[in-house]
């Protein structure tokens, strides 16, 4: 069993015993549940581009950074130009947690991204209760007809969708309701970085997308690349979460790209 099998066997777990502890009745009457939500999309097209993540650990690379607090780093990401915020919620394999989406929604006003193995219904009420805007779809983890139906959801609920897709076949997972694209660099499987395969990947899609590079983006080079082939998002974590000041790693990071 690869780790992305684990994943999702755990997160079954973790959601039957979410519902026992909060119901979907509760959800809806979740302060956050009525806010209208940020389009990441629009701030994608008008800003930097980049939606920086907040991940204290993950599978691949063990502990990356537990020391700092989500609502400090996420301020400094807004304060230097970050389109958006990506969090982490998974707790068993990455470190996160819902309330850290919780903890930041009132003290930032850019889109913030659920970043989970979204497998369950549940966890969509669960996203827009704790104050995300958008949420991930992991092609590898869901059928072409859950994407749209959790799309539709989303939708419903007032969520934008990114779907996560590596590989040529899980083309087939996007439709035309989806509002980002985004392509892993990384095979979740080996954990392996293709920069270019991104590429190959990103050309086989309508030239309308929005297309999201993520993980491996490890230097400003990586990042200049992938933005002259076209990509028009960014999603980067560890390069930043790796800092003792991620904030200020970030701050560092825009202004040599804009030079």
């Amino acid at each position: 069993m690869n780790i992305l099998n684990k994943i999702i066997e755990h997160k079954k777990i973790e959601v039957a015993q979410a519902k026992k502890k909060i119901s979907l009745t509760e959800l809806k009457e979740a302060a956050f549940f009525q806010r209208k939500t940020f389009s990441l999309k629009k701030s994608v097209k008008s800003g930097s581009g980049i939606i920086s993540e907040f991940k204290r650990q993950s599978p691949s690379k063990g502990i990356i950074n537990d020391k700092v607090d989500v609502l400090e780093v996420t301020r400094s990401y807004e304060k230097f130009g970050a389109s958006g915020i990506s969090v982490l919620t998974d707790e068993n394999f990455f470190g996160g947690t819902l309330q850290d989406i919780l903890k930041v929604r009132q003290e930032i006003s850019i889109p913030i991204l659920r970043k989970d193995f979204m497998i369950d219904e549940y966890q969509f009420y669960e996203a827009k209760a704790n104050g995300a805007d958008v949420v991930l779809l992991i092609a590898s983890c869901l059928s072409p007809s859950q994407v749209q139906e959790f799309t539709e959801l989303s939708h419903d609920l007032g969520l934008e969708v990114l779907l996560e897709i590596h590989t040529e076949k899980e083309l087939k997972h996007f439709n035309r309701n989806i509002d980002l694209v985004g392509i892993n660099n990384r095979n979740l499987k080996d954990f392996k970085v293709d920069l270019q395969h991104s590429v190959n990947l990103k050309n086989l899609l309508p030239k309308e997308v929005l297309a999201v590079a993520e993980s491996g983006i490890y230097a400003v080079e990586d990042f200049k690349f992938l933005k002259e082939k076209g990509f028009d998002g960014f999603l980067m974590g560890e390069y930043f979460m790796r800092n003792e000041d991620p904030g200020f790693a970030f701050g560092e990071f825009i202004n040599i790209i804009k030079k």
